[in-house]
């Protein structure tokens, strides 16, 4: 008779560890998908921000390039003026020289 529920003792022990085990099996394949969905997300939030950003700096490139170019149009409108100006006083000098050449010479 103990012979009996020895053996059924044991038996019972043997079954609830492999039960055991089997939860444990299942619990770490769980963990498993949950990391692996985890990595899946952040790698896709990573590569969408990454996206985006390069976006966005394309376009403050494409704005900085245009406000460079007008500002440089500006500026070389402002040097033409300032040169043709400046050619008028020139001439003007010029030509009052000549006059005063002139006028002495007679």
């Amino acid at each position: 008779m103990k012979t009996k529920l020895y053996l059924m003792i044991g038996a019972a022990l043997l079954a609830l560890t492999s039960l055991s085990y089997a939860q444990a099996g299942d619990d770490m394949k769980k963990a498993g998908d949950d990391t692996g969905k985890a990595t899946d997300t952040a790698a896709k939030k990573t590569g969408h921000a990454t996206k985006t950003a390069a976006v966005k700096t394309a376009d403050a490139t494409k704005t900085a390039a245009k406000d460079t170019g007008k500002a440089t149009e500006t500026g070389a409108k402002h040097t033409g003026k300032g040169v043709a100006k400046g050619t008028k006083a020139v001439g003007k000098g010029v030509k009052k020289g000549a006059e005063k050449t002139a006028d002495v010479a007679k």
